[in-house]
């Protein structure tokens, strides 16, 4: 209970830290370009338009609405946070330990009995994390579209009791679970891809004479977790796309977003109009090729 309770701790001022950052990022995902682009010079130094990173996006925000609205929907994120780690804990504690079920004598270290530990592990943190999604994704719902809000200046998502209220009477028990599936899917090939190169990496290219060798494995570990969050981007897109389309608010409305009956069609629309990286980086933000800026809309088209 007392590692929980840290982790609650730890986890909540990582989220207070992140939350602005989070919040322009799903802003540009929505497509809400309130700046417009400016001249600079790519890396190979050539002229070439920008789009406005983080700092300037804050700046922005900032400007509009005070340093406080750096921080809209961090209530409910901060909700999201706390269950899933108590959730999340909790299963892991259910969940029975393969390794205390064998015999000291019975531990191998062949690379089979290795990969098969670390399928072992890996389906395990996967129950945990899905339960842990599926349970505080309401409220990952109510973040989106209190962040959402900026662009139409709404106040529809005003609070997380008057939010559940909102999307109950208006969509019922199924608008709580907005993008859930790609969401699920996107967690879930992201913690398999990570943990399996991480192991295939730790196994055939580190032996166990090199100096520094658990520093290495954490390395190893770190860079196939980007690796594999890069290659899922599209579904964390397509998720929040789909947890505020059609919700009422200006962001999930034409002209930003169509509306889309599944998240098939909205992953098959972003595809087709060259999408699928939008938000991914907030730094050295290329003009997207064959868009023109609309001003008096604050997107491209």
């Amino acid at each position: 209970m007392a590692d929980t309770c840290g982790q609650v701790l730890l986890g909540s001022g990582l989220t207070v830290l992140s939350h602005p950052l989070m919040y322009i990022k799903v802003l540009i995902q929505v497509g809400h370009e309130p700046l417009p682009p400016t001249l600079g010079r790519n890396l190979f130094g050539r002229q070439a338009q920008h789009l406005p990173g983080l700092f300037s996006y804050a700046k922005h925000i900032v400007k509009i609405d005070g340093k406080v609205g750096l921080f809209k929907g961090l209530v409910p994120r901060l909700c999201a946070s706390t269950i899933g780690t108590f959730v999340h804990s909790k299963v892991v504690e259910k969940y029975p330990d393969q390794d205390k079920s064998q015999g000291v004598g019975e531990k191998h270290v062949s690379a089979e009995d290795s990969m098969e530990h670390v399928v072992k592990e890996t389906t395990k943190e996967m129950i945990a994390r899905s339960c842990a999604t599926v349970i505080t994704h309401p409220f990952h719902v109510i973040t989106l579209r209190c962040m959402v809000q900026f662009i139409g200046r709404e106040t529809k998502y005003s609070g997380v009791f008057d939010s559940i209220v909102t999307i109950y009477r208006e969509e019922g028990i199924l608008g709580f679970f907005a993008g859930l599936i790609p969401r699920l899917l996107g967690d879930v090939l992201s913690l398999w891809i990570c943990n399996m190169l991480a192991h295939l990496i730790n196994t055939y290219t580190i032996d166990d004479s090199m100096n520094h060798k658990g520093e290495i494995k954490n390395c190893s570990q770190a860079a196939t977790g980007f690796l594999a969050s890069m290659l899922t981007y599209p579904f964390v897109l397509v998720s929040n796309l789909m947890a505020i389309n059609n919700c009422g608010l200006a962001g999930g409305l034409p002209p930003y977003a169509s509306i889309y009956p599944s998240w098939v069609d909205c992953w098959r629309h972003l595809s087709r109009e060259g999408n699928m990286g939008r938000g991914n980086s907030l730094f050295f933000r290329k003009l997207p090729a064959g868009k023109m800026y609309a001003i008096e809309q604050k997107r491209f088209f």
